[in-house]
């Protein structure tokens, strides 16, 4: 069974920074396409970047030009690099399948951005 352990969320102030990681166990991990998610309080679930087996990557609108995926194959972790933040980017962030999204899904990690 697939499984996900997200870390690295945390407080930051506007216009800082953080790199999310993401273990991935349970599948071939440089076989699968790899996507990070994020979920605000009232808001649906919703795919902000993805990458795929070959490094291709594409980001939502929201996040182009300010987050960055990545993927260590070595490691089977996903990152996430989130600079210029902005206060509507708190959210809990969760990596899962970037084409389509596994039915587990982990913990995820909180993401905060507040002065």
């Amino acid at each position: 069974q697939v499984q996900f352990v997200e870390s690295g969320g945390g407080l930051v102030q506007p216009g800082g920074s953080l790199r999310l990681s993401c273990v991935v166990s349970g599948v071939i991990f440089n076989g699968v396409h790899l996507g990070w998610y994020r979920q605000a309080p009232g808001k649906q679930r919703e795919l902000v970047a993805k990458i795929s087996q070959g490094g291709r990557t594409s980001y939502a609108d929201s996040v182009k030009g300010r987050f960055t995926i990545s993927r260590d194959n070595a490691e089977s972790t996903v990152y996430l690099q989130m600079n210029s933040l902005k206060p509507e980017d708190t959210a809990v962030y969760f990596c899962n399948g970037g084409l389509q999204a596994y039915d587990s899904w982990g913990q995820g990690t909180q993401v905060t951005v507040s002065a």
